[in-house]
């Protein structure tokens, strides 16, 4: 059997730190086979966790870098650090008050009181027969005792009535109780007559009895602040009487797209030109994390256009995300629009796919601006470890990564040492128990590029820094892609 770790917590935000051991598991048998090196997973032997320098890190592997390499600063960040540097500047935006059902999905930014009693009167529970718990006293199957059926009442307006001893009254489930009765009969636990009715059970007070205010009383809380709203939080809203409530927003995030290949999905490319597709991914993964999104497309290729185009969008968010491939030397027409408007700083990630990165604030009021890789499955990567969190951070939810599952490796991965790998790929159950997990595009770096085999991932495997070869049978960490999770 295969002993896996369970789905946990990504408390690390998908790395560990210090020392750690990964064990190689046979996955004809689910025996342990050894403990495997960090640096080397190999078939035997232990090891002691690899200290990695940033300072002596060696350059990316060829097909990671790019031409903004001279562009980024010498300084490598970790993603920790990048991360960090982002969460501390998103922004907190101000609660709004929305309809309801608008408010689904969003977290309750006040402590709603209710004004009303649940249920607002005394009412039947189930179908059956109205009555007086003392009359019923004694009853049996054997010996019923009878009671005279005096009206009959369904569920909605009724003019109020009224039970004397030795009477009941036919009632709905929902139907408000007459007068003097404290019990509901099931109609299953009498004879079901008509004009008399014959008891077989004796019941307590109060029993299939709806009190007014058992379920909310006036004053009682009806939604706490912070909660989730769904469909059982808008119920009760609706309930109470709330037909608007005070939710933090959804985070207004606008998608750019920059690169002088692009063209829009429309048109046919020609020699040398690709349809842009990050600005549709990217938008679909920020609505899919819980903000709304606004899909700007492809940025002008003039610079006063460009300039007037970011400054609207600045206005109007609170984030600026920007995919594209970016000049070199430093001076590309997005980079000098960028820099006329403020401060932004390009480096160096210690991550693969897409280690060059930007991140600055802009504008008066410092909106964050992001800029990541260009290709498509390297900005869905970075949005994952970078934007995603930010975007769970501004909606105030507590858990802002994606759970993880330790998983075992269908085969080799290899991962440049000092980077973070994340390698898109297939998690399933193992049959004995556990995760097996294998990469969609191979287990090479550099492997995971082409569109379709990005559409069949359910999962990103993540790779320390550490690690440069990952045998099959070794355990990775796994970060399932769940659709709105």
């Amino acid at each position: 059997m295969v002993t896996v770790a369970g789905v946990t917590e990504d408390r690390t935000r998908g790395w560990f730190r210090g020392t750690r051991e990964t064990t190689q598991i046979d996955l004809s048998t689910g025996s342990p086979v050894g403990a495997q090196p960090t640096r080397q997973i190999a078939a035997t032997g232990t090891h002691a966790t690899v200290q990695v320098d940033r300072d002596q890190l060696p350059e990316p592997p060829a097909e990671a870098r790019t031409d903004s390499w001279a562009a980024v600063e010498p300084v490598v960040r970790s993603v920790e650090q990048h991360l960090d540097l982002i969460l501390a500047a998103a922004p907190t935006p101000d609660p709004i008050e929305l309809a309801v059902l608008d408010a689904q999905g969003l977290l309750c930014a006040e402590h709603v009181v209710s004004g009303r009693d649940l249920p607002s009167f005394e009412q039947a529970a189930l179908d059956g027969y109205a009555a007086r718990s003392v009359d019923t006293v004694g009853a049996t199957p054997e010996d019923p005792v009878g009671l005279a059926v005096v009206g009959e009442s369904q569920a909605g307006p009724a003019e109020p009535s009224a039970i004397g001893p030795g009477l009941a009254h036919r009632v709905a489930a929902g139907a408000m109780l007459p007068t003097g009765a404290d019990v509901v009969v099931p109609t299953v636990w009498t004879d079901s007559g008509a004009a008399h009715v014959g008891v077989h059970a004796e019941l307590a007070p109060g029993t299939y009895v709806r009190h007014a205010g058992d379920d909310v009383a006036v004053g009682d809380t009806a939604v706490a602040l912070n909660t989730p709203i769904g469909p059982a939080q808008i119920s009760l809203l609706a309930a109470v009487g709330r037909e608007r409530v005070l939710v933090h927003p959804r985070p207004r995030i606008a998608v750019l797209c920059a690169g002088s290949e692009l063209v829009d999905v429309g048109r046919t490319p020609g020699p040398g030109e690709v349809v842009d597709v990050n600005s549709y991914a990217l938008a679909a993964a920020a609505r899919d994390a819980g903000a709304e999104a606004y899909r700007s497309g492809i940025v002008p290729r003039d610079r006063r256009r460009l300039v007037e185009l970011l400054e609207s969008q600045l206005l109007r968010s609170d984030i600026v995300l920007i995919a594209g491939t970016f000049a070199g030397n430093g001076f590309d027409l997005v980079q000098e629009a960028l820099a006329q408007l403020g401060e932004v700083t390009w480096a160096q990630v210690a991550m693969h796919p897409g280690p060059v990165q930007a991140f600055g604030r802009l504008g008066r009021d410092g909106v964050p601006v992001i800029c990541i890789p260009g290709e498509p499955a390297a900005a869905l990567v970075a949005f994952e470890v970078f934007v995603r969190p930010a975007i769970r951070l501004m909606l105030g939810k507590r858990q802002l990564f994606r759970r993880t599952v330790q998983a075992v490796s269908a085969q080799q991965l290899l991962s440049p040492l000092g980077y973070r790998q994340y390698l898109h790929g297939q998690v399933m159950r193992h049959p004995d128990g556990g995760y097996v997990v294998e990469p969609v595009g191979g287990g090479e770096s550099g492997h995971d590029a082409a569109l379709a085999r990005t559409a069949r991932s359910n999962c990103l495997v993540v790779i320390d820094e550490d690690v440069t070869e990952v045998s099959p049978g070794g355990l990775v960490t796994v970060m399932p892609m769940l659709l709105g999770g």
